[in-house]
């Protein structure tokens, strides 16, 4: 992935080829709510975080929709990271 000009990765794309699907529910939940730092402290991004616009539930929703762009394999995978 080409950095941008600022020297920052630009946002990975949300199908397989992503990193989105390694990630479990709690912890895109907390990255896309608080922002990246809540689960990696001192990473600079551009990503705002949305806590101030968005509820808990529709931002599962949204990820809800992310997921679609995934495999099974990616989904399952990924289901795997999110149980209890």
């Amino acid at each position: 992935m080409k950095r941008l000009e600022g020297g920052r990765l630009p946002a990975p794309p949300q199908n397989d080829a992503g990193h989105t699907w390694h990630h479990s529910d709690e912890q895109l939940l907390l990255i896309v709510r608080d922002g990246l730092a809540a689960i990696v402290p001192g990473y600079e991004t551009d990503m705002p975080s949305y806590g101030e616009v968005l509820s808990d539930d529709q931002i599962m929703s949204i990820l809800a929709f992310i997921k679609t762009n995934w495999s099974e394999r990616e989904r399952a995978f990924q289901a795997a990271r999110s149980a209890p």
